[in-house]
């Protein structure tokens, strides 16, 4: 008799216990982080509008800024200003894009153009400008068999 209390006793804590961990768990494997993540790598970079091979049409123009936020925090990397620029052509439906320029403003810059030093943001900040394009895809010529 003493047998079966304790196998009961053991099968509801179990009972318990696994209940307790089949609640909804979360991760950031969701397939809108993915497609955000990868979205820049599908905007090709061109040096100039000329080095575009094929017919293409200027969808606008985009910004990306990478921000210092404190003295002590890394400083803004003009690689992730230009892919944050990228991500914001994805999300114009772009496919190319053309840098125009970056500029790299200091914490005095950028206190000497806020209003109250209260209002900044950042210490330091790197924006990259670009013109984003759709570009016409070529049909591929190859015949794979």
């Amino acid at each position: 008799m003493k047998k079966q209390v304790y196998y009961l006793l053991f099968t509801l804590i179990l009972l318990i216990f696994t209940s307790s961990c089949s609640s909804h768990i979360s991760t950031n494997l969701d397939k809108d982080n993915f497609q955000k993540y990868f979205s820049a790598a599908t905007v090709e970079i061109y040096q100039h509008e000329q080095d575009i091979p094929t017919h293409h049409q200027l969808i606008g123009v985009v910004e990306g800024q990478d921000c210092q936020e404190k003295s002590h925090h890394a400083e803004p990397d003009k690689i992730n200003a230009r892919t944050k620029a990228r991500q914001q052509a994805f999300k114009k439906q772009a496919n190319g894009i053309v840098f125009t320029g970056c500029a790299e403003l200091s914490s005095e810059q950028l206190a000497q153009l806020s209003q109250s030093s209260d209002a900044q943001q950042c210490h330091a900040i790197t924006i990259c400008y670009g013109k984003a394009y759709f570009v016409e895809v070529e049909a591929s010529t190859d015949n794979e068999e």
